[in-house]
C-alpha cells in the first residue's frame, strides 16, 4: 500500500531522480535517495513543509543537483521504477529511513568525510559516497511515525 500517493507518471518521475542522484551507488543507494524523498513528503516539517507531491518533492527549488544535469531528463527505465514503487509503498532503509538530507562531500575520486551537521541535522550513516542527516524528533517528530 502506498504511503503517498503516485500516479504512473509520478513513478516515472521518481524513478529518473533516483537514477540521476545515485546510479553509481547501486540499488541500495537508488533506494536511500528515494526513501529521503517520501520522507520530505511525509514529514511535513523544516524546509519540507507544505510538500505533499512527488513532483513538489522533486521540483522543489535546490532540492537536488541532478535538476541540473542531462541523466535526469532521459526516460525512465523499468528497473528505476521498480525502486521506485518500493520506496513509495513504504519500505525503508538505514541510513536513509529516517532521512530528509543527503549529499556526497568531495569526488568520486576524492571523497571526504561526512560533515557532523548538514543544514543543522546530525550525521547519521554514509553509504557508499553519500552521507545521510536525520532530524531530531523534536524538530521533525513526523518523519519518525511508523507507516
Amino acid at each position: 500500500m502506498a504511503v503517498v500517493k503516485a500516479r504512473k507518471r509520478d513513478i516515472d518521475l521518481l524513478a529518473r531522480l533516483l537514477r540521476a542522484e545515485a546510479v553509481g551507488e547501486g540499488e541500495l543507494g537508488m533506494l536511500l535517495v528515494g526513501n529521503v524523498g517520501i520522507n520530505r513528503i511525509r514529514a511535513n516539517c523544516s524546509d519540507f513543509k507544505g510538500l505533499r507531491t512527488i513532483p513538489q518533492m522533486i521540483y522543489q527549488p535546490h532540492a537536488f543537483e541532478a535538476l541540473l544535469h542531462g541523466m535526469f531528463y532521459q526516460q525512465a527505465r523499468e528497473q528505476e521504477r521498480r525502486l521506485a514503487r518500493r520506496v513509495v509503498n513504504g519500505e525503508r532503509f538505514w541510513p536513509g529511513k529516517f532521512s530528509l538530507w543527503y549529499f556526497r562531500p568531495g569526488t568520486a575520486q576524492s571523497p571526504l568525510p561526512c560533515p557532523a551537521n548538514w543544514y543543522n541535522q546530525p550525521h547519521v550513516g554514509r553509504y557508499k559516497l553519500h552521507c545521510f542527516y536525520e532530524p531530531t524528533g523534536k524538530e521533525c517528530e513526523n518523519v519518525y511515525r511508523v507507516y
